[in-house]
């Protein structure tokens, strides 16, 4: 079994690239990961997503120059093709990250998406926000935002493995 899973996503220019992560769902499972439901899982991908390990592979990205550390998270394709022209043209103008204002707010997102329906409430409440705060952080980006944005992701993270 492979642990590493590759997932075709758009970067700068419209280009796309094969991001990568920890494998945390099992093989015959749709890789639209935010969706998965909790029989999904292999023996550890629970845990590797609550923690974020499973990003570390996107470090690989980074070395290669398809993504930076920091910058909006690259969607997949299928995706990418939904978005309005004028939001694939801003997300475009630049490389796409591990993390940023949006994957910080929505750390949860998994959780949110397990009740109704998933699409539906991804595609009417959360896309939206996430793009406002994507567009919000590369208007304002600075080393300050950063090192904030790094810090309260440590801090919920390590508050995520101490709850529960």
């Amino acid at each position: 079994m492979n642990i590493l899973y590759k997932s075709k996503r758009v970067g700068k220019n419209g280009q796309v690239f094969s991001m990568y992560k920890f494998r945390t769902l099992k093989h015959n499972v749709d890789g639209i990961s935010s969706f998965a439901q909790k029989d999904q899982y292999t023996r550890f991908g629970k845990f590797l997503r609550k923690t974020k390990i499973d990003e570390l592979p996107q470090l690989l990205n980074v070395l290669k120059g398809d993504m930076s550390v920091f910058s909006y998270r690259p969607e997949e394709e299928r995706a990418y093709r939904l978005l309005p022209a004028s939001m694939r043209l801003l997300l475009s103008q630049e490389r796409p990250g591990i993390i940023d204002l949006a994957s910080l707010h929505f750390m949860d997102e998994e959780s949110l998406l397990q009740v109704g329906d998933p699409h539906k409430t991804y595609w009417e409440k959360v896309r939206p926000l996430k793009f406002t705060l994507q567009m919000f952080y590369m208007q304002n980006r600075s080393w300050l935002l950063n090192a904030a944005i790094i810090w309260t992701y440590i801090k919920k993270t390590l508050w995520s493995l101490f709850r529960k």
